[in-house]
């Protein structure tokens, strides 16, 4: 039983700059949906979420950085598009590589926090 709550139960690591999340797992994410899609629309489909939404991250992304982590293209007869630039890419790498060491870190923690948990589905 301990086995599925820990399963489910897993640290999420988050980088704040000032109050705003600089990049996290959402974040993360759709940078990797944008570098796939070449789309800000498209990965927001992609990740079930409103372009808005999508947009007002990556600014969020853009601004918390030394420089900006997507570039948009504007749009013309082949439309527009987005890509993720060299330090978006670097900065993907590290976060995906610290989430790696920082999982493995609190492993043990982490399965005994687990037994401390509901199990899934109860009221």
């Amino acid at each position: 039983m301990a086995r599925d709550r820990a399963r489910i139960a897993k640290p999420r690591l988050r980088i704040l700059m000032g109050s705003e999340i600089a990049i996290g797992p959402g974040k993360a994410d759709l940078l990797e949906a944008i570098a796939g899609s070449g789309s800000i629309s498209a990965a927001a489909r992609q990740m079930g979420m409103s372009y808005r939404r999508a947009w007002t991250l990556v600014e969020v992304m853009n601004r918390s950085f030394r420089g900006p982590l997507v570039d948009t293209l504007t749009g013309g007869t082949g439309g527009g598009g987005a890509r993720v630039t060299e330090l978006g890419a670097d900065v993907l790498a590290r976060y995906r590589a610290m989430e790696t060491r920082a999982a493995v870190a609190v492993a043990p923690e982490m399965r005994a926090f687990a037994r401390l948990l509901a199990s899934p589905g109860k009221p």
